[in-house]
C-alpha cells in the first residue's frame, strides 16, 4: 500500500502501527484484488412448524449497487468522511472506486450487507472492511490531523480531504459521488447525493473505510491518552467525555477550534498544555 503524505504532523499523536490508522495529513491508496477471506453468511432463520419459510428480501448492498448501476456509468467512485463532528482526533475521508463491469458475483454477495457505516456495529464494520478493499478497483484513505483542522477550519479541511480522496481513487470516465454536497471541481463529473451513504454502494463503502480507520486510530490514542475514554467515545461529545474534560482538561488531540458546549460551558481556556 502506497502512502502519500504532507509534512504536517502532530508529534503528540501516536504513530500508526497498522495500516489504516492515520496520525497526520496523509493518504493511503489500495487497489482491487486484495485476497482477504469473506465473512461467513448469517445462519438461516429456523422454519416454524406448519408455516412456509419466509423468503429473504434482497440485502441492502443489492439496493445500493442498483443505485450506482442506474447512473449508467461503468466507473463509480464514492467519498465519505468520519470524525467531522468529533471533539478530538483526526478527520478521515475515504474514496472507493467500483468497476461495475468487473465486479464479480462473489464480491456482490460478500457486500450484500453493505450499508451506511452508522447502521452497522463496530464488529460488522470490521468484517466489511477487507471485503470492500477486495471488491474495489481503487481505494484511498486520507487523514487530516487536529492541528490542521484548527488552522484551516473544519469545513475547508473536510472538502479538501474528500476532494483529495476522490482524485486518488477516480479515473477518466468516472462519476464521482459525495454524500450530501459537492467538493471543489477537479475535472471529473461529480454529483451530490443526499443521504448518499445509505443510497450508493460506493459512498457506503467509503464510509466503512473511513469509520473503521478512524476508530482504530482512536482506540490506539486511548492507550496514550487514557483519561478521556477515547476507546468508547472515539472523540465524540458524550456525557462521559464531557465529564472527563471537566475533570482532566483537554488532551493534545482535542480540537481547539471546535465550538462545543463541552468547552464553553466548562470554561476551558483551550490550552492543551494544561491537560492532564
Amino acid at each position: 500500500m502506497g502512502i502519500r503524505g504532507t509534512a504536517e504532523t502532530t508529534p503528540s499523536q501516536p504513530s500508526p502501527q497498522t495500516a489504516g490508522q492515520p496520525t497526520s495529513d496523509s493518504a493511503a491508496e489500495t487497489s482491487g484484488g486484495l485476497q482477504t477471506p469473506g465473512s461467513a453468511e448469517a445462519p438461516a432463520t429456523a422454519q416454524t412448524s406448519g408455516k412456509p419459510k419466509a423468503r429473504r428480501g434482497p440485502g441492502s448492498g443489492r439496493r445500493l449497487f442498483a443505485f450506482d448501476r442506474g447512473l449508467g456509468c461503468r466507473f463509480v467512485a464514492g467519498a465519505d468522511e468520519a470524525g467531522r463532528g468529533s471533539l478530538a482526533g483526526p478527520l478521515v475521508a475515504a474514496a472507493v472506486l467500483f468497476d461495475l463491469e468487473r465486479l464479480t458475483l462473489s464480491d456482490r454477495r460478500a457486500l450484500s450487507r453493505l450499508n451506511d457505516s452508522k447502521q452497522h456495529t463496530a464488529e460488522a464494520r470490521e468484517e466489511l472492511y477487507p471485503l470492500v478493499l477486495r471488491a474495489a478497483a481503487r481505494s484511498v484513505i486520507v487523514s487530516r490531523c487536529v492541528r490542521g483542522i484548527d488552522s484551516r477550519g473544519l469545513h475547508n479541511t473536510n472538502l479538501e480531504a474528500l476532494r483529495t480522496a476522490l482524485l486518488g481513487a477516480a479515473r477518466i470516465g468516472t462519476v464521482c459521488l459525495v454524500d450530501g454536497f459537492r467538493v471543489p471541481d477537479f475535472g471529473l463529473e461529480q454529483r451530490a447525493v443526499v443521504d448518499g451513504d445509505c443510497r450508493s454502494a460506493a459512498i457506503a463503502a467509503a464510509s466503512v473505510l473511513a469509520k473503521v480507520t478512524r476508530d482504530r486510530y482512536m482506540r490506539r490514542a486511548a492507550e496514550r491518552h487514557p483519561g478521556w475514554d477515547f476507546e468508547t467515545n472515539v472523540g465524540y461529545s458524550t456525557p462521559e467525555h464531557r465529564a472527563a474534560i471537566a475533570s482532566n482538561g483537554i488532551s493534545p488531540i482535542h480540537r481547539l477550534s471546535f465550538q462545543s458546549i463541552a468547552y464553553t460551558q466548562l470554561a476551558l481556556e483551550g490550552d492543551p498544555g494544561g491537560a492532564a
